[in-house]
C-alpha cells in the first residue's frame, strides 16, 4: 500500500537509536524528507546515511535536546527552511531507568519529567505554530504500555507517559478544526536487535542494566504473541498513523505490544 508520504516533511525526535531509528528508516522507505532531532548527532549521522540508502528524498540532522525549547525551535526552523513546511512530527524521545519508586530521588523524577513529558510539550508547541497556519499536519507521540497498565519499577516513567496520552487527546480535540491529527503509539518492551542500532546515550546502550536474558524470555512467554517487540513493529504503526491513509483517525492511543494490554 502506498502511504502517500513521498516528499512529506517529517521530524523525528530521538531518531538515532532503537525505535526512533527504525521510524526514520520507515519514513525513508516511503520517500519522505526527514529531519532527525537527536542529542547524539554522531549516531544520527549514521542513521541519515542508511535512510538515504533506503530511499529517503532527503535527510538532515539537527543536534537537539528536546528539554531545551530554544534548541527545539531551531530544529523546527531548520526543517521548515529546508522543506518549506512540517507535515509530520514524531515525538519519540524517551528515557527511563528501572527502579522501584522508593529507590528514586527528586533529581531522577525531574529528569524523567523533562525528557518524557516536557520534551513532548516543547516539540508539539513548536509544531503547532507551523501546522495551524498551514491547516494540516500529523503528530504522533511514542508513549508506553506502562502508561496503561502500571508497571513495577516504572512509576514516574509510566506517569509521564500517561500524561502524554491525555495531552495528545486534548491537542487532537483543540486542533482538529485545523486539519491536524494527533495520535499515540504505546510500545511494550521493544528491544533493539543489534548493538549498532543504539547510540551511547541510549538507555539500551547497556542492555543488561534494563533486563537480563532470562527476563526477556519470561516477558516473551507471557505475551499472547509469544515474542518480544522489535523497533520495526512500532515504525509500521507510526507510518500508518502519519499518513493520509489514516486521515480519519485522531485522538487515539494504540498499543503495539504483542497483546500485553488489550484496552477497549
Amino acid at each position: 500500500m502506498d502511504l502517500q508520504l513521498k516528499g512529506k516533511s517529517v521530524i523525528v525526535t530521538g531518531g538515532a537509536s532503537n525505535i526512533g531509528r527504525e521510524i526514520v528508516l520507515g519514513f525513508a522507505a516511503e520517500g519522505a524528507n526527514i529531519t532527525i532531532g537527536d542529542i547524539d548527532s554522531q549516531q544520527a549521522d549514521e542513521v541519515s546515511k542508511e535512510a538515504l540508502e533506503r530511499g529517503a528524498s532527503s535527510v538532515q540532522v539537527a543536534k537537539t535536546d528536546v528539554t531545551d525549547l530554544a534548541q527545539v525551535e531551531r530544529l523546527f526552523t531548520k526543517a521548515a527552511e529546508s522543506y518549506g513546511k512540517i507535515d509530520v512530527l514524531v515525538n519519540n524521545v524517551g528515557w527511563d531507568k528501572l527502579m522501584y519508586f522508593t529507590e528514586t530521588t527528586p533529581e531522577f523524577w525531574q529528569r524523567i519529567i523533562q525528557v518524557n513529558y516536557v520534551g513532548v510539550l516543547n516539540c508539539t508547541h513548536a509544531a503547532l505554530k507551523l501546522m495551524i497556519p498551514a491547516r494540516q499536519g500529523a503528530i504522533i507521540s511514542i508513549s508506553s504500555d506502562a502508561s496503561r497498565q502500571g508497571e513495577p519499577r516504572e512509576a514516574v516513567y509510566g506517569g509521564t507517559k500517561a500524561a502524554v496520552n491525555s495531552f495528545m487527546k486534548t491537542i487532537a480535540k483543540e486542533n482538529g478544526r485545523y486539519g491536524i491529527r494527533c495520535n499515540v503509539v504505546c510500545p511494550g518492551v521493544t528491544v533493539p536487535e543489534t548493538a549498532q542500532e543504539v547510540g551511547g546515550s541510549s538507555m539500551w546502550a547497556q542492555t543488561g542494566e534494563m533486563f537480563t536474558t532470562e527476563q526477556f524470555e519470561k516477558i516473551a512467554k507471557a505475551l499472547p504473541l509469544r515474542k518480544l517487540g522489535r523497533p520495526r513493529d512500532i515504525a509500521g504503526a507510526v507510518a500508518f498513523l502519519a499518513s493520509p491513509v489514516a486521515g480519519h483517525i485522531t485522538g487515539q492511543v494504540l498499543s503495539v505490544s504483542g497483546g500485553y494490554s488489550m484496552i477497549g
